[in-house]
């Protein structure tokens, strides 16, 4: 599957997300876009058009990613919000995501998002 990966700039998104998701079987498993991974400059919005999931990591509210969300809302795209335990989510994600997940560490998210991405959402 193609996946688009959104996030907040707050995270420490190379660190905590690229790599993790890079390292893990997923990155084998799938053609996964992280937004801020290349130099080169691409339109998230046209990305998002041709992804059939997008993911995106919660943990810190953010303008930018609630537009990519509500973009891949209107395209009818599959989307799964993951967001760190002890984070507070925003309840209206409920409205446009179709799985939420809470993780404890970098282990549980790739468990977690493994399952949902087998049942092919």
């Amino acid at each position: 599957m193609k996946i688009y990966f959104g996030h907040s700039k707050k995270l420490n998104f190379k660190e905590e997300l690229y790599c993790t998701i890079r390292e893990s079987k997923l990155n084998s498993e799938h053609e996964i876009i992280f937004p801020h991974e290349s130099e080169n400059a691409f339109s998230t919005k046209d990305i998002i058009k041709t992804c059939d999931i997008m993911i995106a990591e919660v943990s810190f509210p953010s303008t930018g990613l609630g537009i990519e969300l509500g973009w891949a809302d209107s395209f009818g795209r599959s989307i799964i919000c993951v967001y760190q335990k002890g984070a507070k989510m925003s309840g209206s994600l409920k409205l446009v995501c179709n799985n939420i997940i809470e993780y404890k560490d970098d282990k549980d998210l790739i468990d977690e998002l493994d399952q949902i991405l087998n049942r092919k959402i």
